[in-house]
């Protein structure tokens, strides 16, 4: 009996998962780890460089730490000198930098998903490599499928993992100036800090970014095994295109609403799911205004990571990209090659 048989359809998309994997390890994992890196990279001159201003006030006496002249970088003296308030606001300031720090490889994710999402399909179909694919015994279904799984689950939780090690990083970093400089890192860095809640939160969002990517990725997959050439043109343009003649003949005003609203939910959803983070504008809370940076670091708990789960916004979304996904099984279905 042939072997392949004994696979089961998980068995198969676990290969297939591996499949996506090694063809874009480039974009997958080395372009978060270089992202990372050039982060880790970019935050150690300017670190250096601040010390360097630093230490050249000192010398010349203009270096002062609440009215008091510092003739050298002694951070015990800032230690000794903060009250709770400046406690408070060295938490947050900290905190912030880590999440500047940790930002790059994301930055990076929402450009590797969209365009792997928009040649996913295409490609095979381009260098006829679908015809070997199709002699397998895969289906189209478990193909589209292990492409949306690398998509919105594999790559989000690769750019993640360097996220983290990018941010636990420049805690390092930053923890040996100090200690350089005569400070307590767990005093000054590790106590006020909160990068396991910060790590956390960023691990409670790959569902939320799965699920809020659907819509978009249904498009790019649908596109990508529609078009004849140019995939992207088509993927971008028609709701573009679509989004100008809405606003320009006022179509949306028959439904009480205007261009804005159908450039927001109809071209942003369709275009801007892969952004890390986007859904923060579809809640009430996001679209408060902030008051201090301590409100805007309330929002990257583990705990607030799931109130995206509480909008229509995501599942509404989230059915129409699976509709997308069905139209692009079908469609690869049906072509075998440009």
């Amino acid at each position: 009996m042939n072997a392949a048989h004994h696979i089961t359809p998980l068995g198969k998309l676990k290969w297939l998962l591996k499949r996506e994997y090694w063809e874009n390890k480039g974009g997958f994992f080395w372009a978060p780890v270089v992202a990372g890196g050039v982060s880790l990279l970019l935050s150690s001159m300017a670190i250096i460089a601040g010390l360097w201003a630093a230490s050249r006030a000192a010398s010349t006496g203009d270096l002062h730490i609440n009215g008091v002249n510092v003739n050298g970088l002694d951070l015990s003296l800032l230690t000794s000198q903060m009250s709770a308030g400046d406690a408070q606001d060295l938490a947050n300031g900290i905190n912030f930098t880590l999440l500047l720090s940790a930002g790059w490889p994301f930055i990076v994710l929402m450009f590797v998903v969209f365009f792997y999402f928009l040649g996913a399909l295409y490609d095979d179909r381009r260098d006829r490599s679908i015809l070997f694919w199709k002699s397998m015994p895969l289906s189209d279904t478990q193909t589209v499928l292990s492409k949306l799984i690398a998509g919105v689950v594999l790559a989000p939780l690769l750019a993640t993992v360097a996220a983290i090690v990018a941010m636990f990083g420049f805690l390092a970093i930053i923890s040996l100036v100090v200690l350089a400089h005569g400070g307590s890192p767990m005093t000054l860095i590790w106590g006020p800090a909160e990068p396991l809640t910060i790590a956390a939160s960023f691990l409670c969002r790959i569902p939320v970014y799965a699920l809020w990517a659907l819509p978009t990725a249904g498009w790019l997959l649908m596109c990508s095994a529609w078009a004849k050439s140019k995939p992207f043109l088509w993927a971008v343009m028609l709701p573009v295109f679509s989004g100008v003649v809405v606003s320009w003949f006022g179509l949306m005003r028959l439904f009480g609403s205007d261009g804005s609203w159908f450039w927001a939910h109809v071209v942003g959803r369709l275009l801007l799911g892969t952004v890390p983070g986007v859904d923060l504008a579809y809640t009430a809370d996001a679209r408060a205004p902030r008051e201090s940076l301590h409100s805007l670091l309330d929002g990257f708990s583990p705990a607030t990571q799931f109130a995206a789960l509480a909008t229509p916004e995501l599942w509404i979304g989230a059915a129409v990209g699976i509709v997308f996904i069905a139209a692009a099984i079908w469609l690869r279905q049906r072509r075998d090659e440009i």
